[in-house]
Formats: C-alpha cells, structure tokens, sequence
C-alpha cells in the first residue's frame, strides 16, 4: 500500500461523497484547481460555487473553467468564504454534499493576504449547518506562513468541539515530515 498525499487523498474524501447532481462549495478557489475538480465531479446537473476576495483568483480561476468548458456550473463570488450562507439559496442546502478549503495565501501571490480562524470557523459552521447528513468538509490546512499557527491551533480547538452526534472528525497528516507540512481535517456531517 502507498500512503495518500496530503492533495490527493484530499481529493479522494471529496470523490468518495460528491456526485453527479450536488452542490459543492470551493472556499478559497485559489487557482481554481480544486473548482475545475469539482465541477467535474458535479457534472452537468450540479453546480459548484467558489469564493475568494482576491481578484487574481478570480481571474485566473474564470480562465481555468472557461479552458474546461465548465462555466455553466460554476458560480464565481468575490467574497469571503464566512458569506456563504448568503450565497448559496436555501433550496439548494439539501443538495450540499461537499466542500474543500485550502488555508493560507494565494500561490504566487501576496504572501501577507492570508485565510484567518474566524472568517474560516464561521463559514466551516454556516457550511455544517447548512450540508446534507454525510456530506464532507475538507480543509487542508497550511500553516508555514506569518498566522498559520494561529488559525490551525483555532481551528484545531474548533473541530475538537464539535459534538460527536453532528459530525465525524478526521485529521490525516505526516509526522515526520519537516517545515510544517500541510494536513487534512475533514469533517462529515453525521446522517
């Protein structure tokens, strides 16, 4: 057997719940090489809605899907990801089976515009509430940079706290690796 990488394996708690017809949340599209994998597994029939508050990820998240040809099922919100029960109409709530964030700063980008612990718990508890009994929170948790500390040990003493009867908690991570390795926390919301 070969471990999962920390994206990969990511990716796979994601597969293993999403499909075809869900709604799915990307809340920090970065890249938008997470939106483009979830439009994908989504399908036609789906839809995935992205955040960011950096334009440059908007922009270079819009050319990525547009090269895919998957924009009819992706909405794009230039926003922080803690108004997403804003964004995502209540009709579709029962649909949510899935959504991943990736904390930190934007690749290539300004290093000092970083996710932060409260902006992130909010949207993580508005998500929870909001997602269909065995959907799945994934967050992959950076946290190398000026702040990442503080929002992984916020975050950490978040998840510790959700009540067992609401979700199932899960980290997946390397010990022995060095220089603050990234990791998963991912959260299923019990059925």
């Amino acid at each position: 057997m070969i471990l999962d990488r920390i994206l990969p394996y990511a990716r796979k708690l994601l597969q293993s719940t999403v499909k075809e017809g869900d709604i799915t949340i990307d809340a920090t599209i970065g890249n938008g090489h997470d939106t483009v994998f979830l439009a994908k597994l989504v399908g036609e029939t789906g839809h995935v809605y992205g955040f960011d508050i950096q334009e440059l990820a908007i922009q270079k998240t819009t050319e990525r899907i547009n090269n895919e040809n998957l924009s009819n099922q992706v909405t794009l919100l230039q926003t922080s990801h803690a108004e997403v029960k804003k964004a995502i109409p209540a009709s579709l709530h029962e649909k949510l089976k899935g959504a991943i964030f990736n904390l930190g700063y934007l690749p290539g980008s300004d290093k000092s515009v970083v996710t932060v612990p409260e902006s992130t718990i909010s949207s993580i508890e508005q998500i929870l509430e909001m997602m269909a009994p065995e959907g799945i929170i994934v967050v992959v948790i950076y946290h190398g940079h000026e702040g990442g500390e503080i929002e992984k040990d916020a975050l950490m003493n978040f998840a510790q706290n959700i009540p067992q009867d609401l979700a199932h908690v899960l980290t997946y991570r390397f010990i022995n690796q060095a220089n603050n390795p990234p990791f998963i926390l991912a959260i299923e919301k019990r059925a």
